[in-house]
């Protein structure tokens, strides 16, 4: 973490630094409350948080992940990524499902019932997220939005860059 001088010789300010380091205190703790609840979801459900990671990813996905999309979304390998999807798909939690065009591509789906079992699991954190956004304007909201996305995107960026992301990207090629 930057000290303020640090900050001040980056060209930000010992407010800024000040504000930053608010920021980072406030993102920790949402991320222990959020990561809190989802051990408590993985641990009723007989999954790893891993494993939770795996749904949320296949839950957000705009067209259906493959396992390999999944395993580079997460940064597992190949093998670590078929004990998760063999544990979910176990659970009840996904299927499995061959391109109609191409049967070599598999589709992972969420299970619509493991769907509903999660979102009563998880509703207590929606109702908190609800309550915590009213509190805002809807410009408000908006910015904090538009931060989070690009938050989202350095840490993607971050992630790409990890000395151990390379590493096993090297591996994989060698």
């Amino acid at each position: 973490m930057e000290s303020a001088g640090d900050a001040a010789a980056g060209g930000g300010t010992a407010a800024d630094a000040g504000g930053l380091q608010a920021l980072a205190v406030q993102l920790r703790r949402m991320n222990g409350e959020i990561n809190r609840v989802v051990h408590g979801f993985a641990a009723e459900q007989g999954l790893h948080s891993t494993d939770v990671q795996a749904l949320a990813a296949i839950l957000d996905a705009e067209t259906p992940l493959t396992p390999g999309r999944l395993r580079a979304h997460l940064g597992l390998t190949s093998g670590a990524v078929t004990a998760c999807l063999d544990r979910l798909e176990r659970a009840g939690h996904i299927r499995r499902s061959r391109d109609s065009v191409d049967r070599r591509v598999v589709h992972l789906h969420y299970v619509s019932d493991a769907q509903r079992t999660a979102r009563a699991f998880f509703r207590p954190l929606a109702t908190a997220a609800s309550a915590a956004r009213d509190r805002f304007s809807p410009e408000e909201t908006a910015v904090v939005v538009r931060f989070l996305a690009a938050l989202n995107d350095e840490l993607a960026v971050v992630r790409d860059h990890a000395p151990e992301t390379a590493d096993r990207t090297r591996l994989k090629e060698s």
